[in-house]
C-alpha cells in the first residue's frame, strides 16, 4: 500500500506575494514617471508636446536627479531589501539618460590646420533688452564675420550698427522698424566679406536672414530663430524647427545659426539637422548651457552654431552679456577647400 503526501505551503508564502505586490506596482509607476520625464522623446516623439517638450530640453538635468535617486534607493536596500525594484528602475533609467548625453562632452578630433575660416557670433538679444554697446564691445574685441541676433529688429539693428558701424560692420534686420525688437532677426556682416548678398525668408514665422556671396563663395549663411514650444504656440514651433531641413538637407554649404529654442534631446530638432552638425557639440561643449531662469549657470542649450558637412568647428565659446537670459555663442569653422569654395579663403584669417 502507497500513500501520498500533499506538500505543504507555509501560511508566509501564500501571503508574500499580496504583500510584495503593492511595492512592486508602486516601484512600476516610479520607473514609468521616470521614463516620461527622461526619455519622452524616445516614446513615439512625446516630447513634441507640452509639458514634454520644456522637460526634453533639462534632460541633463534629470539625468542627473532619477540617478541620484537611484542611488538612495540603492542604499536604502542594505536596511530594507524591499527597495530594490525602486533603486532597479530608477538606476535603468538614469543610465538610459546619461547614455544619450554624455557623448556630447567628447569632442571631434580637430580640423586640418590651415583650412579656411570664419568666425560666427549668435546671441539673442532678449527683445532688445540686451546692452548694445556690451554687444559692440564683443564685436570689437572678436571680430566675427558674421553675427545672428534674434529678438533684434531694425531699431535694434539701427543702435548696433551705429557702434560697429565705423568698423564696416553691414546691419540688416528682418523686419521693419514698426515691428517689435522680439518679432525680429538682424544679421551683421563683416567688411571682409565683401559685397554679399541678404535675401529674408518667410518660411518661419520669424522671418529669417540669409546671407551668400561675396567672399562666402559657396557658403551660405542662415540667421534664424524659432517660436519657442509654449502651449499656445507649439504647432508653430515644431513647424518652424522642422524648417531647418530646408538648409541641413539642402546641396550647398550651409552654416545656421540662432536661438532655435530647441535642444538636442528635442527629436523634432534632430530630424531636422540631420545633414548638419553642432558646432559646441563638435568641441565636446554640448551640454553648456545658453539660456536658464538662474542666471544662464543652469539651463538648456538652444543657441546653436550648426553647419553642413565638410564644414569642421575649430572652436567654440560662450560669452556673457548684460542684458539678455542668454549666452552667446561664438564658433570658429573651417571650411571646406576646393574648387567650388576656394573663393572663401579671404573670409577671416587665423
Amino acid at each position: 500500500m502507497t500513500t501520498t503526501s500533499t506538500p505543504t505551503v507555509s501560511p508566509e508564502g501564500t501571503r508574500a506575494f499580496p504583500r510584495r505586490w503593492p511595492r512592486v506596482a508602486a516601484a512600476g509607476v516610479v520607473t514609468a514617471l521616470a521614463v516620461l520625464t527622461t526619455v519622452p522623446d524616445r516614446l513615439g516623439g512625446l516630447d513634441r508636446w507640452t509639458p514634454f517638450a520644456q522637460i526634453v530640453a533639462f534632460r541633463p538635468y534629470v539625468v542627473v536627479v532619477v540617478g541620484l535617486l537611484g542611488l538612495v534607493a540603492l542604499v536604502a536596500t542594505v536596511f530594507r531589501r524591499r527597495f530594490w525594484p525602486f533603486a532597479a528602475g530608477l538606476l535603468v533609467v538614469a543610465v538610459a539618460g546619461a547614455a544619450l548625453v554624455v557623448p556630447r562632452l567628447v569632442p571631434d578630433p580637430p580640423p586640418p590646420a590651415g583650412a579656411p575660416t570664419l568666425t560666427v557670433l549668435a546671441f539673442n538679444v532678449y527683445e532688445g533688452r540686451a546692452d548694445p554697446a556690451a554687444v559692440a564691445a564683443a564685436i570689437r574685441a572678436e571680430r566675427p564675420d558674421l553675427v545672428a541676433l534674434p529678438e533684434a529688429g531694425a531699431r535694434y539693428a539701427g543702435r548696433i550698427e551705429a557702434l560697429v558701424g565705423p568698423l564696416g560692420y553691414r546691419a540688416q534686420a528682418s523686419t521693419s522698424p514698426r515691428v517689435r525688437d522680439v518679432d525680429g532677426v538682424t544679421v551683421l556682416v563683416a567688411p571682409r566679406l565683401g559685397a554679399v548678398d541678404i535675401t529674408i525668408g518667410d518660411d518661419m514665422t520669424v522671418p529669417d536672414l540669409q546671407v551668400s556671396g561675396g567672399a562666402l563663395g559657396a557658403v551660405r549663411f542662415v540667421a534664424v530663430h524659432p517660436r519657442s514650444p509654449r502651449l499656445s504656440r507649439a504647432d508653430e514651433w515644431r513647424d518652424d524647427v522642422a524648417r531647418l531641413a530646408t538648409w541641413c538637407a539642402g546641396p550647398a554649404p550651409t552654416v545656421v545659426a540662432g536661438d532655435l529654442n530647441a535642444t538636442l534631446d528635442h527629436s523634432v530638432l534632430r530630424e531636422a539637422t540631420r545633414g548638419c552638425g553642432d558646432a559646441a557639440v563638435r568641441r565636446g561643449q554640448g551640454l553648456t548651457p545658453t539660456w536658464g531662469p538662474w542666471g544662464r549657470t543652469l539651463g538648456p542649450q538652444i543657441d546653436h552654431v550648426l553647419a553642413t558637412a565638410g564644414i569642421e568647428a575649430e572652436s567654440v565659446r560662450f560669452l556673457t552679456l548684460p542684458g539678455s537670459d542668454h549666452r552667446a555663442v561664438l564658433a570658429r569653422l573651417a571650411l571646406p577647400t576646393g574648387p567650388q569654395s576656394s573663393s572663401t579663403g579671404s573670409a577671416s584669417t587665423p
